[in-house]
């Protein structure tokens, strides 16, 4: 009998599950996180306390979280879905009413020791919840019209409820990760044909709609579209962010100018340097070789994911690791296409890097559902 095994049979059943832990997918998060606390620590200057200092005890604090979400048998949160998802949607509605403002925006509330932002943790609920209806929805009915209007309504209220706060960039998350996980539970493809065709006529709409009585969406909203599409029409008003952080990115080369060397980060010319346009200064300051790093590390976090939804044979943890890993790949890959003027600038941060506890501690419970799914596959 090898150590592992006789360790396995006389470990009790609560520490045994610490075996089957996705362990390579933790040793990956940690590696991010730490790359997230030296970028943290070089914007501030060399203040370890400023910033670095509080996103790792968030993360510490993450990590644990992740721990015990992991040991809880899947059944659980499987039952728990609803619930989650009506308290996410309580906070949405609670945010109106209490929420504190910041930015030009109502989107947190104020718990005292942290500021929570309800929008973040529904992200993960509406996953839950659209796992859970689909495992119990039987298979030849996912594409019929009645039982594809119930998610798009599970989708579609928390949306509008983050739309006023205004928040554009997590109303449009939300679409997309509710969407792509209806794709991944088999709903036909027609009914995203539909939905692209209606998209692009509500796009030009909005265009439309400027400057009229029923304007779609805010002025600063329109702004962001218009810097989009022309930085150089307004670079020291609105296409200020993205000059200064395509100047960042482009100054970085190969290697990058090192640590707490960047000129666009060290003179403040480049905004929100230690939260959404963080990547920006990592690509200033480690290059070319920094940033593909940092992709190199998310693309495995999406392999472990992939690879755990894969081995699974049920059906709300496939669709549920799916969508964790879904709504991973969209936050990085919009902060990311944001920060290069690939995409309009929203308010999206960069997961695990950015500065921030709500999506910090959210993104790490996450995670412990996939490392629930992944200790209680069958063997």
């Amino acid at each position: 009998m090898s150590y592992l095994e006789y360790t396995v049979k006389t470990v009790p059943a609560g520490p045994r599950k610490l075996l089957y832990f996705n362990w390579p997918l933790a040793v990956v998060l940690i590696a991010v996180a730490g790359v997230g606390a030296v970028m943290l620590y070089s914007v501030a200057g060399g203040q370890f306390s400023r910033w670095a200092e509080p996103q790792l005890l968030r993360f510490a604090a993450g990590f644990v979280l992740m721990l015990i979400v992991g040991l809880v048998p899947l059944w659980f949160w499987r039952n728990m879905s609803v619930l989650a998802y009506g308290v996410s949607l309580a906070l949405l509605l609670a945010v109106e009413f209490v929420g504190v403002t910041g930015m030009g925006a109502q989107r947190w509330i104020d718990l005292g020791v942290m500021r929570l932002q309800p929008s973040e943790l529904m992200k993960i609920t509406l996953v839950m919840l659209l796992a859970a209806y689909y495992d119990w929805l039987p298979v030849e009915r996912v594409s019929r019209p009645l039982w594809v209007l119930v998610p798009v309504a599970m989708v579609l209220l928390p949306t509008a409820l983050v739309l006023v706060q205004p928040d554009l960039g997590t109303a449009l998350l939300l679409m997309t990760a509710g969407g792509l996980v209806m794709f991944v539970a088999g709903v036909h493809w027609a009914y995203f044909a539909a939905v692209i065709a209606a998209g692009a006529g509500l796009v030009a709409a909005v265009f439309q709609s400027r400057g009229t009585d029923w304007q779609l969406l805010k002025d600063y909203q329109y702004r962001r579209i218009d810097t989009f599409l022309d930085p150089a029409s307004d670079p020291l008003g609105a296409g200020y962010h993205i000059t200064q952080s395509k100047i960042a990115l482009g100054s970085g080369g190969w290697t990058g100018r090192g640590l707490m060397q960047g000129t666009q980060t060290r003179l403040n010319f480049l905004p929100e340097k230690h939260t959404d346009f963080i990547f920006t200064t990592l690509a200033e300051e480690l290059g070319f070789v920094g940033g593909v790093t940092l992709l190199v590390l998310y693309a495995l976090v999406l392999a472990f994911c992939v690879i755990t939804a894969l081995q699974h044979r049920d059906r709300f943890a496939q669709i549920l690791v799916f969508g964790v890993a879904i709504t991973f790949f969209l936050f990085f890959a919009v902060n990311m296409s944001m920060v290069m003027g690939l995409a309009p600038v929203v308010g999206v941060p960069l997961p695990l890097i950015s500065y921030g506890g709500s999506a910090m501690l959210v993104l790490m419970i996450a995670f412990g559902l996939v490392q629930s799914a992944h200790v209680h596959r069958p063997r």
